[in-house]
C-alpha cells in the first residue's frame, strides 16, 4: 500500500533587519533640527533689536554729545561727555518739571487703583447681563485710540462748543459760560488727569476681575461664618490673593502715567505756561524748540532712570512683605 509523502517546505531563512545608520550620519540631521527653531524666531529677534534696543543705544550716544542742527544734517557729532546732564541738573526748570512729573503720576496711578479696584469688585457681585454691559463698556473705552479720545475730550471742554460749559451753565452756574478750560493750569492738570484716568482704568478692572474670578469662594464663606465684613474679607482675603496681579497692574501704570505724552501734547503742548508739561513733553519741547537734541536725548535717559527707580523701590518693598509672610 503506497504511503503519502508530505510535501517538504523550504527551510526559512532568518529575517534581516536594515544595517543601522552610521552614527556620523544622524549628526548633521540632529543639529540642524536643533537650530530649526532659533531660525525661526530670528527674524522676530532681529526687528525687536532693530525697533527697541537701537533707538535707545542711539538715544544715550546723542546724550553725551554735541548734537544740534547742524550735526542733525552733518553727522559730525562730537563727544562731551556728562556736559549735557550738568546742564539739565543746573536748570530749575528741570526740577519743576520732575516734581510736576511725580505729582501727575502719583496722582493717576492712586485714582486708577482704587477706582479700578471698586469696578472689578462691583463687575464680579454683578448678575451674567449687568456684567455683560460693564465688560463691553469698558472693553469698547479701552479700545478708543488715544488721539481721538483726546479731540473728544478738548471738545467737551471746549469754551464756546463743549457741553460741559453748556451743561454747566444750564444749572445756574453763569460764570462758567465761555470758560477756557485750557487758559487755566490747575483746570488743564485735572482734565489730563481725568482723561489718563478714563483711559486707564478699564484695562486695570478687566485684569483684576479675572483675577477676583480665581479666589475660591470657599474662603470668603469662612471669613462670613467667622463674622468677618466686607472691610475684612477684602484686606484678609481678597488683597492678599490679588497681590501678585495687583503688584502687576500697579508696575504697567507706573509706566504708562509716567511716559503719559501724546496726550499732553495733542490736547495742551505742555501749556499754559510750564502747568501740564512733564518729563517726555519737556524732552520734545527741549528737542524741537531749540534744536537741541542732546539734551532732549539726555532729559529722556534721566525719564528712564528715574521711572526704573521707581519701579526697583516698589518691588523691594513688595517683595519685602512676602518675605515677611512667609
Amino acid at each position: 500500500m503506497p504511503v503519502a509523502v508530505e510535501p517538504t517546505s523550504a527551510p526559512r531563512t532568518p529575517r534581516q533587519r536594515p544595517a543601522p545608520r552610521p552614527a556620523a550620519s544622524l549628526k548633521p540631521i540632529g543639529r540642524a533640527h536643533g537650530l530649526w527653531p532659533y531660525a525661526l524666531i530670528a527674524p522676530a529677534i532681529g526687528g525687536m533689536l532693530y525697533l527697541l534696543v537701537y533707538p535707545l543705544v542711539r538715544a544715550v550716544l546723542i546724550s553725551f554729545q554735541d548734537f544740534r542742527l547742524r550735526q542733525l544734517i552733518s553727522g559730525d557729532a562730537e563727544f562731551v561727555g556728562l556736559r549735557n546732564y550738568r546742564t539739565l541738573l543746573a536748570d530749575p526748570r528741570f526740577w519743576e518739571v520732575v516734581r510736576r512729573t511725580f505729582l501727575f503720576m502719583a496722582v493717576n496711578v492712586v485714582l486708577i487703583m482704587v477706582i479700578a479696584t471698586l469696578v472689578a469688585l462691583m463687575v464680579e457681585r454683578l448678575r451674567r447681563a449687568g456684567r455683560a454691559v460693564v465688560l463691553c463698556s469698558l472693553v469698547l473705552a479701552w479700545a478708543m485710540p488715544v488721539v481721538a479720545a483726546t479731540t473728544v475730550f478738548q471738545w467737551l471742554f471746549h469754551s464756546e462748543f463743549g457741553i460741559v460749559n453748556w451743561a454747566l451753565t444750564s444749572l445756574g452756574l453763569d460764570s462758567f459760560e465761555r470758560y477756557p478750560w485750557f487758559a487755566n493750569g490747575t483746570a488743564a492738570f485735572a482734565i489730563l488727569v481725568t482723561l489718563i484716568v478714563w483711559q486707564s482704568v478699564p484695562f486695570a478692572a478687566i485684569t483684576l476681575y479675572s483675577a477676583l474670578t480665581t479666589v475660591p469662594l470657599e474662603l470668603y464663606e469662612s471669613a462670613r461664618l467667622d463674622g468677618a465684613g466686607a472691610g475684612r474679607i477684602f484686606r484678609s482675603v481678597t488683597f492678599p490673593m490679588l497681590r501678585p496681579i495687583f503688584l502687576l497692574v500697579f508696575s504697567l501704570e507706573v509706566i504708562w502715567t509716567f511716559k503719559a505724552f501724546v496726550q499732553i501734547w495733542v490736547m495742551t503742548r505742555g501749556g499754559p505756561g510750564d502747568a501740564t508739561t512733564i518729563l517726555p513733553v519737556y524732552a520734545v519741547q527741549t528737542a524741537l524748540s531749540s534744536q537741541r537734541y542732546d539734551l532732549g536725548s539726555a532729559a529722556s535717559m534721566i525719564t528712564v532712570v528715574l521711572m526704573s527707580g521707581v519701579l526697583v523701590l516698589y518691588f523691594r518693598q513688595m517683595f519685602r512683605q512676602e518675605d515677611e509672610t512667609r
